[in-house]
């Protein structure tokens, strides 16, 4: 039995618990988790808020030593814990690796930049005074993550708040404790001073009522979010109220624009890969293929030909996808495949929904019996006025629509509102700069899918895809930390800014 890690101690179970099953086969149980309440989140915000100010005080190089010694520790155990994710929520393990290995990337990363937390020098419009700007932590950083990456997405969130000086609560989302649990051990070991870095398993109520608390109580400096629009949008309302801005990395429904010039082979595989992969279950999965009608019929005859080729079933083989990540998503998945309309046609499978032995799937790999797997959809015909077109899917399905122009394929392409993550392939640089001036996402991506992020590069949204602000790099700094300037007059009198200032006298009227 799982239980949450408050101040170093683990809590005594509870009444309440959680059973995380593996989707490739839901009657083996991965982990029985215990759920903590409201209070306990509470308790685990005062726990962070009584470590936090020693931890402030370790010199930031010496922080990053320990986030040295964390990416250390999981590249040691990068094998062993990607088997723990493959298990928990069926991503073949091939990626799972990959999102193992983003981890020790961010590790790399972040460990110099102990060493550059840089402020400035500022020169003073006064004699005998200087300025400088420094960066803080923030203080106490709740963050709340999804389990469609259960390892990778939290550690950018953890990562950098460490290094910058913050603790941290953390609270994973419970159909993947098992990989919170590992995940948690490897930051434990690697010398983190008890109170540092909480875990605490929790449902959504009880998360957002003990939240709702602890902000209340001055307890949470900042709060990170990765999930669904709609609870983004509860918790930037809730985080308003006590005047700050969390960071909130949100839902996507991602456009690729294909253009009349397109490589198509090369499309294509980028559709699949990002459209398919993780079962299409990633924030920055491919939500529309939006071709053009010139070579719209050959990109879907050769994106189903992909697709009906494509290797589906158990992720510990070489597949494209695996299983839904739990019950919950394939419930949500059912709802999206009830979109579908009489205008549309369908590609990609020889069959639709949930591969059983009344519906098989050619060259299928998993258990069909007791495994949470779905056809790949592919559905043409899609537009604006379609829910499957307007709302994200977060499951193995492309949208495609047609478009004439390439101003029409832009506000297709921003029709939904969302911002996450786009991309065109052409062989044409006037429309790649046309396409991003004007694109709303946040990330854009040329001749490559809509998903795939690197270490150092910022990760984002805008729309309803998120606030605004950006996780990995440099540009994450400033979501874990806060400018403080400092003017320090040395003259002996009070010197008035822009009032005893020496004026320089120009002669504005000379002419030559």
């Amino acid at each position: 039995m799982l239980s949450s890690v408050i101040g170093g101690a683990r809590v005594p179970a509870g009444p309440r618990s959680y059973r995380s099953t593996d989707p490739s086969r839901t009657s083996d149980t991965v982990a029985e988790v215990s759920l903590a309440d409201a209070d306990g989140l509470v308790r685990a915000c005062r726990a962070a808020r009584a470590a936090q100010d020693a931890w402030r005080d370790v010199p930031p190089p010496v922080r990053g030593q320990a986030v040295a010694a964390i990416g250390r520790l999981v590249e040691a155990n990068k094998a062993a814990l990607a088997r723990v994710v493959t298990r928990e929520v069926g991503k073949p393990y091939a990626e799972a690796l990959g999102e193992v290995q983003e981890i020790a990337d961010t590790c790399a990363f972040f460990l110099g930049e102990g060493r550059r937390l840089y402020g400035q020098t500022v020169p003073s419009e006064m004699p005998d005074k200087q300025l400088f700007t420094f960066r803080d932590p923030v203080g106490v950083v709740a963050v709340i993550t999804a389990g469609n990456f259960p390892v990778a997405v939290p550690s950018w969130y953890i990562v950098p708040a460490l290094l910058c000086g913050n603790a941290v609560v953390w609270k994973p989302a419970e159909y993947a404790a098992a990989c919170a649990e590992a995940f948690y051990e490897l930051f434990a070991h690697a010398g983190l001073p008890d109170g540092v870095l909480n875990v605490v398993y929790a449902d959504g109520p009880e998360t957002f009522a003990g939240l709702e608390q602890a902000l209340g109580e001055g307890l949470v400096d900042k709060v990170g979010f990765t999930g669904s629009t709609e609870v983004g949008s509860r918790i930037g309302e809730l985080c308003g109220r006590h005047l700050q801005t969390p960071c909130l990395e949100l839902g996507g429904k991602n456009p690729m624009v294909v253009t009349e010039d397109a490589d198509l082979p090369l499309a294509v595989e980028g559709a699949l890969f990002s459209g398919f992969g993780t079962a299409g279950q990633r924030c920055t999965s491919l939500g529309t293929a939006i071709v053009h009608e010139s070579v719209h019929s050959e990109f879907v005859r050769l994106l189903d030909e992909a697709a009906r080729a494509a290797v589906v079933g158990d992720p510990a083989g070489d597949v494209l996808y695996g299983p839904m990540i739990s019950e919950r998503f394939a419930d949500g998945f059912e709802k999206t495949l009830g979109w579908i309309g009489p205008s549309h046609t369908l590609y990609g499978s020889t069959g639709t929904g949930r591969v059983t032995a009344a519906n098989p799937r050619d060259g299928f790999t998993g258990d069909a019996e007791d495994g949470l797997y779905y056809h790949p959809v592919i559905v043409d015909g899609v537009g604006p006025g379609d829910e499957l077109f307007m709302n994200e899917t977060f499951g193995p399905i492309i949208g495609v629509a047609a478009y004439r122009t390439l101003d029409e394929a832009i506000t297709l392409a921003n029709a939904p509102g969302y911002g996450l993550s786009a991309s065109i392939y052409t062989t044409d640089p006037a429309k790649v700069f046309a396409f991003r001036r004007r694109i709303s996402a946040g990330m854009v991506s040329v001749n490559n899918s809509t998903s795939g992020a690197e270490a150092h590069l910022p990760f984002g949204g805008n729309g309803r895809s998120g606030n605004g602000s950006r996780q990995s790099g440099l540009w994450v700094l400033d979501q874990f930390t806060r400018w403080q300037s400092m003017n320090w007059d040395y003259s002996g009198r009070l010197q008035k800014a822009q009032m005893d200032v020496v004026e320089i006298t120009p002669d504005l009227g000379f002419r030559l």
